[in-house]
């Protein structure tokens, strides 16, 4: 095969690549590509002990980033919303479709929808998958100030194991709450209906619908698997809507496909969906997944009849569990919890293991940081330009230059800019697009609506099919950051690198763009600093090394994804509003730039000029209002930077001639939280913040605005003032 697609992040495929990860020789050769909604995913067994408030939400979650990263896999962040079969595309939402040559479904189940609501309930019942919006209610519930026994009712509907398991927990997260337990007639067995009696968590039958609730609740009423798979034209069950698959675990009459796990069920071998048959099924979908990306003959799988399972709780403050098999009870025992809890931790472990990459010891030159991180210091570019006779360009840079005769309808001259860097991430659509936001970065600090790109995409060396389809998704990333500018991608040239890279072969593109626009009125300069003026800033800072210590397992996934969010979304909405606000106040924006590869500090340096010195202006920061991605401080604090960090540590010379002061406010000076502000003053950005010096009613109009992203950061004065 060329092109695997893993849709999903469940327990099959995290093991799939955990295996992989150890076994890199097992791995299909081409493109693996794993697509998953969340950059993380719960581990089942331990998703009752974290509402019970047992586990801390980082003790329960796979790191799939992380996890891809290690097998050599590709990572996409999107929401699947079917599959074309004729033309083999997984279909997402707001991106384009991935072209596969095999597929494999390990999507989960969401809990099937209630046949009755009655009119009288004044909640709706929150499903139980997926968690995601059951966490964020029980954080809200949890705010409640009052005792918890005069709160509301909360109801469990529905007393299959899953019911009970979450009946259990919230009695433990809740000791005092009222708890109400709502089943069909017969649930659930004696032996655990007199555990629900014992935690004092009232139970209710209901032969027909939903009683009357007064308060909020969860719906655990078992699951079905996402209705876009039978829309897609799969063979599914027609109560389930689970996959149906033949014992080698293919879908049955698409032998391209693959499916396991809660979304699936093996034709004449049907089990209840449960974490313990996809945690069973992982090795068997590898060892296919392997053959068939080798031609070999597959295996056959028959799943057991029966699985043991251990249901936790607790009794009189002590953790206990019972042992379910079949319809034989054993429990409660606090040994039985023991057990549990072994297997559970000893399950998870395998997937905290810390990359085999040891910062301390690892070589510097092969923890060279990707992204505008691996640009040139800025001391060896200006001595470089220096002696290639171009000391003029090296004095005074711009963001973008004009084209010499050129001239826009506006009557401004035509500007353009060239950008680009080695990739950042393995997804290449969306490495393309931050590369394409990175560049018109450039034209949007001078006040210029981009208009057209041309680009240079360097394609590891491989496999013609795996390439073409590498290129097809950079393109379209390219695109649809230029598209709602109304600008366009023009043409451009294709490479093909000489050195074979290590997998994913995603993470070896190179992708550098030549943007060119054009402003309605006079670009603004770098330079023009003026005393008086306010310095803001468009978006906060630490993408250096939140990616630096990813490149570490040390960046926390959801800091990670927070920065991705942030790089991912243009900014050129932010120019519009200036140039619109520049016709009510006219000559306010003075300079303007965006913070890249030399960091904040390196960038205001620039605008200053090098022959500015305390006796003009001086800039004055406010160190706490300079806005920090979430974990880039702790990072900074920890020690931790971008390759590029040391390089760029030469601009603090600012703050030691005196052209910009630091006031730290309450920070003692030299703990480690002023370090870490030091320190993030040169983390070199990528889609980093535009950083504007403008007239305080300016500035006044751009920070009372609604929603506004602008941060005021410091201010420019008269060294005399």
């Amino acid at each position: 095969m060329s092109v695997l697609v893993l849709a999903g992040g469940g327990h099959s495929h995290a093991l799939l690549l955990r295996r992989w990860a150890m076994r890199p020789e097992k791995r299909p050769d081409g493109l693996v590509i794993l697509v998953s909604q969340c950059s993380t995913t719960l581990y089942s067994g331990m998703v009752p002990g974290l509402i019970a408030g047992r586990y801390s939400l980082d003790e329960v979650n796979i790191d799939l980033r992380r996890l891809a990263d290690q097998a050599g896999v590709a990572l996409v962040i999107a929401t699947i919303t079917g599959i074309n079969l004729a033309e083999r595309q997984l279909l997402l939402e707001r991106r384009p479709a991935l072209r596969f040559d095999c597929l494999s479904l390990n999507v989960g189940a969401i809990t099937t929808a209630s046949q009755s609501r009655c009119e009288g309930n004044t909640h709706e019942l929150t499903p139980i998958k997926p968690l995601k919006p059951v966490l964020a209610l029980l954080e809200r519930e949890d705010r409640n100030p009052a005792p918890q026994s005069t709160w509301p009712p909360f109801a469990i509907l529905g007393a299959g194991l899953a019911g009970l398991e979450v009946a259990l927990a919230l009695r433990q997260r809740w000791p005092a709450r009222r708890l109400l337990l709502i089943s069909k007639p017969g649930q659930p067995q004696p032996e655990l209906a007199k555990a629900i009696t014992a935690a004092g968590i009232k139970h209710c039958v209901v032969s027909d619908g939903e009683p009357t609730i007064e308060g909020p609740g969860l719906r655990c009423t078992g699951s079905q698997a996402p209705a876009w798979l039978a829309a897609s034209g799969l063979p599914c069950c027609p109560q389930s809507g689970r996959v149906q698959t033949d014992a080698t675990l293919q879908v049955q009459g698409h032998p391209e496909l693959f499916a396991t796990g809660d979304c699936a069920v093996v034709n004449g071998a049907v089990r209840p969906p449960s974490g313990v048959w996809a945690v069973r099924a992982a090795k068997p979908l590898a060892r296919n997944l392997e053959a068939a990306g080798r031609s070999q003959p597959l295996h056959h799988w028959s799943p057991q009849t029966r699985a043991l399972q251990l249901l936790g709780g607790h009794r009189q403050g002590t953790a206990v569990a019972w042992l379910l098999w079949g319809p034989w009870v054993l429990g409660p025992r606090g040994w039985l919890w023991n057990w549990k809890e072994r297997i559970d931790r000893r399950f998870i472990r395998h997937f905290k293991t810390q990359s085999t990459m040891d910062y301390a010891a690892a070589d510097p030159e092969t923890m060279r940081c990707n992204g505008c991180a691996a640009k040139l210091p800025a001391h060896h570019l200006e001595t470089a330009l220096s002696r290639a006779g171009l000391q003029t360009l090296g004095s005074a840079p711009e963001d973008a230059n004009p084209l010499p005769g050129s001239r826009a309808v506006s009557g401004q001259p035509l500007l353009q800019s060239v950008d680009g860097f080695p990739a950042l991430i393995s997804d290449p659509w969306l490495n393309a697009r931050l590369t394409t936001l990175h560049a018109c970065s450039d034209l949007w600090a001078c006040g210029a609506r981009v208009q057209a790109a041309q680009a240079v995409v360097t394609l590891p060396l491989g496999d013609a099919a795996d390439q073409e389809w590498l290129l097809e998704q950079t393109l379209a990333g390219i695109q649809c950051a230029l598209q709602p500018q109304q600008a366009s991608l023009l043409g451009g040239h294709t490479l093909e690198s000489r050195q074979a890279g290590s997998p994913p072969p995603s993470q070896d593109i190179q992708v550098i763009l030549s943007v060119s626009g054009a402003s309605p009125e006079r670009p603004w300069p770098k330079r023009g600093l003026q005393a008086g003026d306010q310095l803001l800033i468009s978006r906060a800072l630490g993408t250096g090394v939140l990616f630096a210590a990813a490149m570490r397992g040390k960046t926390h996934p959801s800091d990670l994804d927070k920065a991705l969010e942030q790089m991912s979304t243009s900014q050129h909405h932010l120019l519009e509003e200036l140039l619109t606000l520049q016709k009510i106040h006219p000559n306010c924006i003075h300079a303007a730039t965006d913070i890249t590869g030399f960091g904040l500090l390196g960038h205001l340096g620039e605008m200053l000029g090098p022959t500015a010195t305390p006796e003009h202006v001086r800039v004055t920061l406010q160190a706490d209002a300079i806005p920090a991605l979430p974990g880039a401080l702790p990072l900074l604090e920890s020690g931790l930077a971008s390759s590029l960090a040391p390089a760029n540590r030469r601009s603090w010379g600012l703050l030691d001639q005196g052209l910009v002061t630091l006031h730290l406010g309450n920070i003692l000076v030299g703990s480690l939280q002023s370090q870490a502000l030091l320190e993030l003053l040169v983390d070199p950005q990528t889609c980093g913040p535009l950083l504007i010096s403008v007239t305080s009613p300016l500035a006044d109009a751009l920070l009372q605005a609604e929603s506004s992203p602008w941060t005021a950061i410091g201010s420019v004065a008269l060294a005399s003032s």
